[in-house]
């Protein structure tokens, strides 16, 4: 996601320096053109060659270090960069960049950068809480910077808090949050249904279906990317929730259609892409279960339709999209659903078809609108979610 992406690593002197090397990894698997610039003490905390070995740039400590190609270093590092970053962000460096100091490379790049700014803070629990901090802290989000929250836990020093650099999974997502895809969503209020339902029939039995929600998470995730103030409504399922997305967890039909009804009365656009179960028990007790040896037979209702309701009630210039899957005649019953419902999209899939699906990190979809049929190679969700949300913004 980031390739053709400039990103600028600033370490400081902390312990949690040795993190950044992880960090420096994952950016350039995802193909990012990283750079780092160090303080002088960082490097007492790891070796700037260990950042040139994973980057294959030169690593930049000295702001008169006259071993590169004549440039003003500060300025064109600057200016090329997508994404700052500074991890760790040491209490002093923060102090010095929220105040205007720029007395060595670090500072200086940092002071010409216009491009987004992360803080990843990494200090003792005292430095941390400190007012001081807490003030410059408040200060670089006035100035625009992202200031992310540090991790609780033991630290370096033997002390139990607040202060420790966050995990580099967690500044990645910052990162690709700040520069990994354009916002033509920025402004858009997105609601996303993704998991199963599930429906009690005893404290220990129930109704649901294969649903993992990996393609609603995958929406929601790249819907976010892109800019959009998402809410994810969520089943039951056992994935991470995507950064910068409201999750609202849910677990029946009936919790689902209230969660989406609500939040859908402010969104633009409404993306249903959970498998709700079809039926629950009926006035379920266990009086209404009838027991036979082994076997048992409730009396069962359909529950609630959310697509159905969604078109019925959809507002002027909101966009609704379903997604329908199938094991056969997959394009005529399709098509039927999208008149039916009143859908401005939907997302067919043949659950025959190998790659597509429950459970699977692929799908195989057609995208089909009253106009118009797209049909889409084997991708990942992730690619998946992309084709959708172009085809929604009319690309």
């Amino acid at each position: 996601m980031l390739k053709n992406k400039t990103v600028l690593l600033g370490v400081s002197g902390s312990i949690a320096a040795y993190k950044s090397a992880a960090l420096a990894s994952l950016l350039v698997k995802s193909h990012a053109d990283v750079h780092v610039i160090m303080t002088a003490n960082a490097t007492n905390f790891i070796n700037p060659v260990t950042f040139e070995t994973l980057t294959g740039n030169k690593c930049l400590v000295d702001t008169f270090d006259r071993n590169f190609e004549f440039s003003v270093e500060h300025v064109s590092l600057a200016q090329k960069a997508d994404v700052a970053v500074l991890a760790p962000a040491s209490a002093n460096v923060i102090a010095k960049i929220v105040h205007g100091l720029a007395d060595d490379m670090l500072t200086t790049t940092w002071l010409a950068c216009t491009c987004p700014k992360i803080l990843a803070p990494a200090m003792n629990t005292r430095m941390y809480q400190n007012p001081v901090t807490q003030d410059n802290l408040a200060l670089a989000a006035q100035y625009q910077m992202t200031v992310m929250t540090p991790a609780t836990g033991r630290l370096a020093c033997g002390d139990t808090g607040a202060g420790k650099m966050p995990e580099p999974v967690d500044i990645m997502e910052y990162i690709l949050h700040a520069c990994a895809l354009t916002k033509d969503l920025l402004g858009k209020k997105m609601v996303v249904t993704a998991g199963p339902t599930a429906e009690s029939i005893d404290p220990v039995r129930f109704i649901t279906n294969h649903s993992t929600g990996k393609m609603g998470y995958s929406i929601a995730k790249i819907a976010a990317l892109r800019g959009a103030d998402v809410t994810l409504v969520s089943g039951p399922v056992s994935i991470k929730a995507p950064a910068f997305v409201d999750v609202v967890p849910v677990t029946t039909a009936r919790e689902m259609f209230n969660a989406v009804t609500s939040a859908a009365v402010d969104a633009d656009i409404i993306i249903k892409a959970a498998a709700v179960a079809d039926y629950r028990p009926k006035n379920i007790s266990t009086e209404k279960v009838k027991k036979t040896d082994d076997n048992f037979a409730i009396e069962l209702e359909r529950t609630d339709d959310i697509l159905k309701y969604l078109g019925e009630h959809k507002k002027e210039n909101q966009f609704l999209c379903g997604f329908s899957m199938e094991t056969e005649n997959m394009l005529e019953n399709s098509r039927k659903k999208l008149e039916k419902k009143h859908l401005d999209m939907i997302v067919a899939n043949n659950l025959k078809v190998a790659g597509a699906g429950f459970g699977t990190d692929t799908n195989v979809v057609t995208l089909i609108t009253a106009e118009d049929e797209i049909s889409l190679e084997l991708l990942s969700k992730d690619e998946v979610a992309v084709r959708i949300l172009d085809a929604i913004c009319g690309k």
